[in-house]
């Protein structure tokens, strides 16, 4: 019996050897929209700028993979062109980052036309954060700073979302990989303690974990900052910060401005 279990475990060893040398060198880097995003090639050879090529691929949109650097050279008819950039230890920098560039990265290297060594696999994972289309008649928002212009009395709903493909479900990734998504305020307190708040955990499609805050504003909320937390294992990767903003603030700043002028004026 003892036997039987030494060669399941060497055959689990074996399978474990081969799947690893199969799919290469794999990471994870997780990041909020509008902030620059570096993505490590771990198989780059030496000199290897002419040697490296970056492919994009995302199992949600269907649309096969993409060649976004061949050989050190960027493809012009990529619409992230303008936004990347290889750097000299061949990673690949991309700006502003948005949540439709969230997916799997490869790097791969070549020499005389011929692919060397295994793949470097790099899955990009984006935090975003929306406001609902009914709480305000414009919003913004990006990854350090989010601002609506709104008013107290109404209510207001963000979403925060991690956008990922790795193939598992949000649910799997809560349990198995302990990622958590938090909504805080400026002291880092979590809102879920505070009962003014309704805050909501849901998954889009079963795979994008979303995180939903929803509030009756006050007149004391006008600036307030609240943050979206992204921990992994219990530490934290990355956050978004949305600030309030009022609108109206600036009339009624000249409103009074003008009764107090008007007043002195009068009184004078």
């Amino acid at each position: 019996m003892a036997d039987k279990c030494d060669l399941c475990l060497l055959g689990l060893i074996i399978l474990s050897s081969l799947l690893t040398g199969i799919s290469g060198v794999e990471d994870h880097v997780f990041i909020s929209s509008g902030e620059n995003a570096r993505l490590s090639c771990n198989n780059a050879l030496p000199d290897c700028k002419f040697k490296t090529t970056w492919i994009y691929s995302n199992s949600f949109r269907h649309s096969g993979a993409v060649e976004l650097i061949d050989r050190g050279i960027k493809k012009k008819d990529t619409e992230r062109h303008e936004r990347l950039s290889l750097e000299s230890d061949c990673s690949l920098n991309i700006k502003n980052v948005t949540e439709e560039d969230y997916g799997l990265y490869t790097c791969q290297q070549y020499v005389n036309g011929q692919k060397q060594g295994t793949d470097a696999r790099v899955f990009l994972h984006v935090l975003h954060v929306s406001v609902s289309p009914s709480s305000s008649s414009s919003s913004s928002s990006s990854s350090s700073s989010s601002q609506t212009e709104i008013s107290p009395g109404r209510s207001v709903t963000l979403s925060c979302q991690l956008y990922s493909d790795t193939g598992f479900s949000c649910d799997y990734r809560v349990r198995s990989e302990g990622v958590e998504l938090l909504w805080v305020n400026q002291a880092g307190v979590d809102l879920k303690t505070d009962s003014r708040y309704q805050i909501l955990s849901s998954s889009s499609d079963q795979y994008h974990c979303i995180i939903t805050l929803t509030t009756t504003l006050l007149n004391e909320d006008n600036n307030r900052e609240w943050r979206c937390r992204l921990t992994h294992r219990n530490q934290l990767k990355t956050s978004v910060r949305y600030t309030v903003k009022y609108s109206g603030e600036k009339t009624l700043f000249s409103d009074r401005f003008v009764k107090t002028f008007t007043h002195w004026l009068y009184s004078s």
